[in-house]
């Protein structure tokens, strides 16, 4: 990085962090500091939502996913726009209705104080995780790529997100991520159209679609009904509407989001909004990364992005088989950039014949591609324990630093760096608001007054943003970073899901059976996704589904064997 692309980067984080505290300084009420004095617009709401869930594993990991496999994972968001629709018809008149500040209080009115308290810990274990990752994710691949050192980089993002969202609370992170989505949207704007001008002057962008189908990274669609197909239609629509659903139904950290909206309308109008460009938006992170695939079939590109991991097996008694490899791709890439142009020019010329089939030599060479990369992940794995082979997050960033003119690099940083912070702060500020809201507030003994949980809600949630470093500063890299946090999502959130769906539609069941059937249906959960019952998107319709159904029997058993008259 040169030094122009360091002050980009550098006044870039420093404006918006300035910023936020300059224009929400001063909450004095929990009304002010949690829902953020119920002043936001609908635009505010849609981008605030739509930040919160861009963080910067969706644009480093999402890449990647684009990158090796393709646009498939764009049917992961399926269900969003139908979960927009009910959250819009069911969820957001509810909240309005009772002032809540948290989705939990609800659940205290319509059952009791432990469901509420039960809902309200679910939450705040998968979301401190989460909230950990999202640190996590942008400072391995920053520390890789530029050497800095990862605990610090984890405590250094950790802190800047911690001053702006402690100092002005909900308000804070809604003025933040409006400039934060700005620059992010012009980043990869800018990363798109530059990786089609590095093209070869005679391949067009219709040309890199062609290339890029013939690699097997456009198939959008995939209608069969393979349970072991973790992306789908089906998956996307069924599984992933639960988990729509359930996060910006049921978790604080958007919840929060649309309810600092000033009515009913604007927090609709915000939804919809989220609903209507979510798809598009990550169809173009995804085109992003199946762009890059496009380059690298013109340009050399490394056997494995992760530099740490070069650096360790050249390390170790297995650097020259890995340099072996290193020559294979070489040579296997010279013939790589040949079919990608011949099939670009002409596509017969892309097809030979083999055991009387009909072939694509664009296919041929990318299976040898792929058999070199898993050669080179097995040589890591062996050389070091410690060092993540998966290479899936590295794609993107490996492409900006060693592609892109001086001042974007520091721009494309400043991309990832805010998705980082916008997704982080918003957890943060659920995380806190919370603690004070469902769990202090709710047991405190005494009268208190507004300062009191105001300040409260500051230090519960400088003590969230404190464990999210920790958790950050242990964290391993899982296959795919975007994955690990939909995982989480998936453990917790049907049986939440499950718990305000009871409460909204099922009046005949009450709390007890609930909190019972929570408590099964999580210890359920855990025990099929560590036994892999099923790909992790079904596990929202299975937990949600268990919930209601053991709640249903409970209470259906209870009433049976209880006397009329007593």
């Amino acid at each position: 990085m040169e030094i122009i692309d360091w002050i980009v980067l550098g006044a870039t984080l420093v404006f918006i962090v300035l910023y936020g505290v300059y224009k929400t300084q001063g909450s004095k009420n929990v009304e002010d500091y949690i829902r953020g004095g119920n002043t936001s617009k609908w635009w505010t709401v849609g981008l605030s939502v739509m930040a919160t869930q861009a963080s910067a594993i969706t644009f480093l990991s999402t890449t990647g996913q684009g990158f090796y496999s393709g646009m498939g994972f764009v049917q992961f968001y399926f269900g969003l726009p139908i979960a927009m629709v009910i959250i819009c018809l069911v969820f957001i008149p509810i909240y309005h209705r009772l002032k809540v500040f948290t989705a939990y209080e609800y659940l205290e009115s319509r059952f009791d104080l432990k469901t509420r308290s039960l809902a309200a810990i679910l939450f705040l274990i998968q979301r401190s995780l989460a909230a950990g990752i999202t640190i996590y994710a942008p400072a391995i691949i920053l520390s890789a790529v530029l050497g800095w050192n990862l605990t610090v980089l984890n405590i250094v993002i950790g802190i800047i997100v911690i001053v702006y969202t402690v100092s002005g609370g909900t308000k804070a992170v809604s003025v933040t991520q409006k400039q934060q989505m700005g620059v992010i949207f012009i980043g990869m704007f800018i990363a798109f159209f530059l990786i089609l001008d590095y093209l070869p002057e005679d391949i067009t962008f219709s040309d890199a679609l062609s290339i890029a189908g013939a690699g097997d990274r456009m198939e959008l669609l995939d209608f069969s009904f393979d349970f072991d197909n973790r992306y789908t239609v089906w998956s996307g629509l069924i599984g992933g509407t639960f988990l729509m659903l359930s996060y910006f139904g049921t978790d604080q950290s958007q919840v929060q989001r649309y309810l600092s909206g000033k009515n009913v309308r604007e927090m609709r109008l915000g939804l919809v909004f989220n609903g209507i460009l979510k798809i598009p938006m990550q169809f173009f992170i995804l085109l992003v990364g199946v762009m890059v695939f496009v380059f690298y079939q013109f340009n050399a590109t490394p056997l494995n992005f992760n530099p740490t991991a070069t650096e360790a097996v050249y390390a170790s008694e297995y650097g020259d088989e890995y340099k072996a490899l290193e020559k294979r791709l070489e040579a296997n890439h010279k013939y790589q950039k040949g079919a990608a142009y011949n099939y670009a020019k002409d596509p017969a010329n892309d097809r030979y014949q083999e055991d009387g089939k009909d072939l694509s030599y664009i296919a041929k060479f990318e299976e040898v591609d792929k058999i070199l990369r898993a050669e080179a992940k097995e040589l890591i794995k062996k050389a070091s324990d410690i060092v993540e082979s998966n290479d899936k997050d590295y794609v993107f960033i490996h492409f900006i630093l060693n592609n892109l003119p001086k001042g974007l690099i520091g721009l494309l940083l400043a991309v990832i760096l805010s998705a980082a912070m916008s997704s982080t702060a918003s957890e943060l500020n659920a995380l806190g608001a919370t603690t004070s809201i469902d769990l202090y507030k709710r047991n405190v003994k005494g009268e208190k007054d507004e300062q009191h949980y105001v300040n409260a809600t500051k230090l519960f949630t400088l003590g969230w943003g404190v464990l999210a470093i920790i958790v950050a500063c242990t964290a391993s890299l899982f296959e795919n970073l975007i994955q690990l946090v939909n995982i989480i999502g998936s453990i917790f959130y049907g049986n939440i899901l499950g718990i305000f769906l009871l409460a909204f539609f099922i009046k005949y069941v009450r709390s007890n059976a609930v909190f019972i059937a929570a408590l099964i249906t999580q210890a359920i959960v855990l025990v099929g996704y560590f036994d892999d019952w099923m790909p992790y998107l079904w596990l929202n319709l299975f937990g949600c589904a268990l919930a209601m159904g053991i709640a249903i029997l409970i209470e259906t058993l209870f009433r049976l064997n209880t006397p009329k008259n007593a």
